[in-house]
């Protein structure tokens, strides 16, 4: 008889202090350690201090429109 192959444990660091977090439900946060490494990394977000590459942003500020 075979027995059944443990499943693999999937870590990966926080993004926000790069401790270890298991990938799964004991880490309710993941992929960050904490609600506290969590809303440090929103608030880099909701401070534009991070962002993602992309398009220029074209706002009505610079003139452009629909119409």
């Amino acid at each position: 008889m075979n027995s059944p192959t443990p499943k693999k444990t999937t870590v990966v660091k926080c993004p926000t202090c790069q401790t270890d977090v298991v990938w799964g439900e004991i880490s309710p946060y993941r992929p960050f350690c904490s609600k506290q490494c969590q809303m440090i990394d929103f608030g880099e977000w909701a401070d534009e201090e991070k962002s993602i590459p992309g398009a220029p942003d074209m706002s009505d500020s610079d003139g452009w429109s629909e119409g």
